[in-house]
C-alpha cells in the first residue's frame, strides 16, 4: 500500500512540475483573473489528486487541458446566471431582442464572455439559415432597416420579408434558448 502511494505521488509531482506553467497560462488567458486562474488550477491538481490510478490515463496532458477547460465553463455557467438574465428580456409578443442582447456594452469579463458566447452561438445559427432569412434577419436587427426598406431594396413584398423574418426569428430562438438554458442553469 505504500509504495502505491509513493508511486502516486510522485506521479502528480512530475506532472505538476512538468506540466503546472504550461497549464497555468492556458487558463490565465481565459479567465479575469490570476487569482482565478491560481484558483482553477488548484481544483485541476486536487482533481488529479483524487484519482485512484493515474497510470491509465492515456494522455495525461489532454487530461488536464479538458479538465481546465471544464473547470473553466463551469466557473462561468456558475457565475454568469444573473449576467445572462441582465443581458435578455422579451418584448410583449415574447420575443428575445437579439439586438440589444448582441449590442450592449460589456462591464464585466462575465458580461464579455456572455456576449461572446451569444455572439458565436447567433453566428453558427445564422449559418444555418437559407441565404435570403439570414440576409433579412441581419438587416434588421443589426443594421437597423425597416422590413419595408429591406422589401423595397430587395423588390419583394413586404408580406414575403415578414414571412423571412419570422422564419429566421423562429429558428434562432429555438438554438439561442439552449444556450440560454445551458447558462442559466448553473
Amino acid at each position: 500500500m505504500e509504495i502505491i502511494m509513493t508511486n502516486k505521488s510522485t506521479n502528480i509531482v512530475e506532472t505538476v512540475n512538468q506540466y503546472g506553467k504550461k497549464l497555468l497560462g492556458f487558463i490565465r488567458a481565459k479567465v479575469p483573473t490570476e487569482e482565478d486562474a491560481e484558483d482553477l488550477l488548484q481544483e485541476v491538481w486536487y482533481q488529479l489528486s483524487n484519482l485512484d490510478e493515474i497510470e491509465t490515463i492515456e494522455s495525461i496532458s489532454g487530461w488536464l487541458y479538458r479538465v481546465a477547460k471544464n473547470k473553466i465553463t463551469d466557473k462561468f455557467r456558475k457565475s454568469k446566471t444573473k449576467n445572462l438574465e441582465d443581458f435578455s428580456y422579451e418584448n410583449e409578443e415574447g420575443e428575445i431582442n437579439f439586438k440589444d442582447i448582441l449590442l450592449q456594452n460589456a462591464t464585466t469579463p462575465e458580461d464579455e464572455y456572455i456576449k461572446k458566447l451569444f455572439w458565436e452561438a447567433l453566428m453558427a445559427a445564422l449559418d444555418e439559415l437559407p441565404e435570403k432569412q439570414r440576409i433579412v434577419f441581419v438587416q434588421n436587427e443589426l443594421e437597423d432597416m425597416s422590413l419595408q426598406q429591406i422589401a423595397d431594396e430587395a423588390g419583394e413584398n413586404i408580406k414575403t420579408i415578414i414571412s423571412r423574418k419570422g422564419y429566421a426569428v423562429k429558428h434562432l430562438r429555438t438554438r439561442l434558448k439552449q444556450l440560454y438554458t445551458d447558462l442559466s442553469t448553473y
